[in-house]
């Protein structure tokens, strides 16, 4: 039993040379029909004409650009046509019409669970294209779209429970934060899937990603408190750094001598001047540090 593609070495020639040939072979048959003029020959001759035709149509193929035609004679497997141009072949091959070109698909969003179990909203693009004709024409039951659906969602589901949507690790990969790793990951996974079928995936890419709406309003929130907390980091980083600056500058100049109650105090106040919400309120000492 045949299980690869081949290339198509069957009766094959050019369509204008059978055209001219059919029309030949009919002009001889009516000046025969004329020459005799009897009524059986006029019905032998119409009777070859009309079969010359049928032949003739039934053989004419037109093959484009990045399309090809798969032979089948009497239920065998003859090859793949995929030179292009106008031809006649053999009427009685079944010439199945397939193309090479690459096709878009586009998974709508559909609901799983990530690594943490969270519901999530995720939906992909993908660009393939038909690699082997055999296999797509003789190994699968259903057309090549839906079996790369199916399988397209089959696969989507699987990658997306490998990660995480997001979270507080910097260094991990998430959904999220790596598309290009998730990206391939998921062209690896859905190629693994569809080679039964001679189809290859050239690109796939996330192109939606949210939380379920049953979740949502709580992860946003989870969200703000994450990036409220990032920036008092990196506003206390500034703060610390900067009253180490003042200190440093204070002593290298001799601006002023400072003991460990001032300085802790100088501190104190400048960490609460660099590190609060709002403005810094002036205050009027009219006394010492110490009363």
């Amino acid at each position: 039993m045949e299980t690869q593609e081949k290339k198509f070495t069957g009766i094959k020639f050019s369509a204008f040379s059978a055209i001219a040939i059919a029309l030949v072979l009919a002009l001889i048959i009516l000046g025969i029909c004329i020459y005799e003029k009897g009524p059986v020959f006029f019905t032998f001759g119409s009777l070859i004409v009309f079969l010359t035709f049928i032949v003739l149509v039934k053989g004419l193929i037109i093959i484009e650009p990045n399309n090809v035609r798969v032979m089948v004679l009497f239920g065998r497997y003859k090859g793949t046509l995929t030179e292009n141009g106008f031809f006649w072949v053999n009427p009685f091959l079944s010439k199945r019409k397939t193309t090479l070109r690459a096709r878009n698909l586009d998974i709508k969003p559909i609901k799983v669970n990530d690594k943490m179990g969270n519901p999530i909203m995720i939906g992909a693009v993908l660009v393939w294209r038909i690699k082997n004709t055999y296999k797509v024409m003789f190994d699968i039951a259903s057309g090549p779209t839906d079996f790369v659906q199916i399988q397209s969602d089959a696969a989507l589901r699987q990658v997306a429970g490998m990660y995480a949507y997001d979270n507080n690790d910097k260094d991990a990969i998430t959904l999220r934060s790596d598309s290009d790793e998730v990206s391939q990951r998921l062209e690896d996974e859905l190629n693994s899937r569809i080679a039964i079928a001679g189809i290859e995936v050239i690109e796939a890419r996330i192109n939606y990603l949210a939380y379920a709406s049953e979740i949502a309003g709580v992860m946003l929130r989870r969200q703000q408190a994450d990036a409220i907390i990032a920036a008092r980091e990196k506003i206390v980083e500034g703060a610390v750094s900067m009253v180490q600056l003042a200190l440093d500058r204070l002593a290298k100049e001799e601006i002023v001598h400072l003991d460990e109650d001032k300085k802790a105090a100088m501190v104190s106040n400048l960490l609460v001047v660099l590190c609060a919400d709002e403005a810094a309120q002036p205050v009027l000492n009219t006394g010492t540090l110490h009363h």
